[in-house]
């Protein structure tokens, strides 16, 4: 969800930018020269996925697909949110330029913290991994729907109400970008659980079949 230029404060903008910035180094230094084309392709669903939005208040509610950016790269996810956002802000003026850390920040880090809170559960793959794709979907959204309710709130308190309004406005998302993140981390975990990290040991099938990768 972008939150467009001229509604946060100085101090608001000036520690997203920061933090975007660490981030965008994190995740380049762990992004692999075999996931560039992975990457590449999920940055543009990514992109693609957020074109449709719905104006709200000083946010817009519209599909993320960033849970599914995050179980699938990790730290990776970072850079690839900030691309696919300068893009939609050079290109459609979706958010904006000064915003454009914190946009990255309020979306990248909760992906990442649902990969990272359910990486075991990945690992165990079958049913646990598909059942961790729907959390992580939908957690993602719920937590980028909280933190830029806080951006907001810790701007101005006058937003309060438009905050909750954010929050509320995406629960239906949650939910089916729950569904599409389960269909996904669930289908590459039996057929290529490489694409999330977890060699061939995902799975306990994989395990007993000791198939090499």
């Amino acid at each position: 969800m972008h939150i467009s230029e001229g509604v946060l404060s100085a101090p608001v903008l000036l520690a997203g930018g920061g933090a975007a910035l660490a981030g965008t180094w994190a995740g380049l230094r762990r992004l692999d020269h075999d996931q560039l084309i992975t990457a590449a392709t999920l940055s543009s669903a990514f992109f693609v996925g957020s074109l449709v939005h719905v104006p709200l208040g000083p946010s817009s509610v519209h599909l993320l697909l960033n849970g599914l950016l995050g179980m699938i790269l990790g730290w990776a996810a970072f850079p690839c949110i900030l691309v696919a956002l300068l893009l939609q802000a050079l290109l459609f003026q979706f958010g904006g330029l000064t915003v454009l850390g914190v946009n990255t920040v309020n979306v990248a880090v909760p992906a990442i913290l649902c990969r990272l809170l359910l990486a075991g559960q990945l690992r165990a793959g079958g049913r646990r991994a598909a059942v961790a794709g729907f959390l992580g979907g939908a957690g993602a959204v719920l937590g980028t729907a909280l933190m830029a309710a806080l951006s907001l709130t810790f701007t101005d308190e006058g937003f309060l109400g438009a905050a909750r309004l954010i929050v509320a406005a995406h629960v239906p998302v949650m939910l089916i970008e729950g569904l599409v993140t389960m269909f996904a981390v669930g289908a590459l975990a039996r057929m290529y659980p490489s694409v999330l990290g977890l060699g061939c040991a995902a799975g306990a099938d994989a395990a007993r079949e000791a198939r090499p990768c």
